[in-house]
């Protein structure tokens, strides 16, 4: 199937195809939007994702023109478009709420925006056809949206946006209102059909799995401002702040001081006396964090490794994986998950065992600790 749409070239890819500078939204005296710089490549699948009033929403309302920036300048295509209305900007959206036309078929809720920009009949008709080929909808198009279930009413809303070939489209929660399956199939879908079509998609989610899932960078935010931003596998392996690696997955987070660097190594201590290496150096007050699946419960730590000791506070089977609660001597509790495999020595583990826990220096990060 041939679908219109425009592919971005290497060269394009490079290029903003969003830019937010210096971009500032109050309403009234809450700061939503705080000084925020922001350049989205163009043709990626860009995530805002952050907690309820990060500004994550607001900042995708100004680049639709629902809402205008208090300082600063947005630019779309290297145009400034601050002050233009949203029916002018070349750009669509798909919200949470479906919002179709009941009384119209699926067909005719997709060309609507073509009827009304007055597209040649013939040409409309092969958009549509292509658009709903692409979100599978071809053998739906004489139902009305209340004979569709909910992931199907999403497809259409996705669909009439695509079908006006937009420079941007603008997901804001779209798939919130759906079950946990239906969420997870057209996170797949959505992830096909932007690489099918190729167009700059800026997703805005609370969710980290759905970003994870979807995203090819994620720019996590955070009182109004973006804390990092990178790929998922960045974020989740190296968090830049306290807040990242909390949001982003569990983090197991231990306050400690740098002591000495030795060429690519760092040898921190922990406020209880342990010492732990890492592979990233950095002075101040700081927290060294592991994720839960990267420590294990050993009888004699390898070669290497980095070791904390500490007690079994509570141990809980989940069928796939073991996990455990574990009280260092210094009262921090930190997470294990192990997979529950034949021979896991998390299955002989019980509340109030003392155990050793072992990681690999590489899977150790450090983040400033927040005040």
């Amino acid at each position: 199937m041939a679908v219109s749409a425009p592919q971005a070239s290497s060269t394009a890819a490079a290029s903003p195809d969003i830019r937010f500078e210096g971009v500032t939204k109050r309403f009234g005296d809450a700061v939503a939007v705080d000084a925020l710089d922001l350049e989205i490549p163009k043709g990626t699948f860009f995530a805002l994702l952050g907690p309820s009033g990060c500004g994550k929403t607001t900042s995708l309302r100004m680049i639709g023109g629902f809402e205008e920036p208090s300082e600063g300048r947005v630019f779309l295509a290297g145009q400034d478009v601050t002050d233009v209305p949203p029916f002018k900007r070349d750009v669509n959206t798909v919200f949470q709420s479906y919002a179709l036309f009941p009384h119209m078929n699926v067909e005719k809720n997709v060309g609507f925006g073509l009827e009304r920009r007055k597209v040649a009949k013939d040409e409309a008709r092969k958009r549509v056809a292509d658009v709903l080929e692409l979100t599978q909808l071809t053998e739906f198009a004489k139902r009305k949206p209340t004979q569709l279930s909910g992931g199907q009413q999403q497809r259409v809303a996705l669909a009439r946006a695509l079908v006006n070939r937009p420079q941007a489209l603008l997901l804001d929660e779209p798939l919130g209102a759906l079950d946990l399956r239906l969420r997870r199939q057209l996170q797949i879908e959505l992830k096909r059909i932007h690489d099918e079509v190729g167009l700059t998609f800026v997703h805005v989610t609370h969710d980290q799995e759905e970003a994870m899932t979807m995203a090819d960078e994620i720019a996590v935010m955070h009182k109004g401002r973006i804390e990092q931003r990178g790929s998922a596998t960045e974020l989740y392996e190296q968090p830049a702040t306290e807040f990242v690696a909390g949001f982003l997955g569990t983090s197991n987070l231990i306050d400690a001081t740098l002591k000495r660097k030795d060429g690519g190594l760092a040898t921190y201590e922990t406020h209880d006396g342990a010492t732990v290496h890492a592979h990233v150096a950095r002075e101040g007050a700081v927290r060294v964090g592991v994720r839960p699946e990267k420590l294990s419960i050993v009888d004699t730590p390898p070669e290497g490794c980095n070791v904390i000791r500490g007690r079994v506070d509570v141990a809980s089977f989940l069928g796939v994986t073991l996990q455990y609660l574990i009280r260092t001597p210094g009262g921090d509790e930190l997470t294990v998950v192990e997979q529950n495999r034949a021979g896991a020595h998390g299955g002989t583990c019980g509340p109030g065992q003392e155990v050793l826990l072992a990681w690999r220096p590489e899977h150790t990060f450090v983040v400033t600790k927040e005040s």
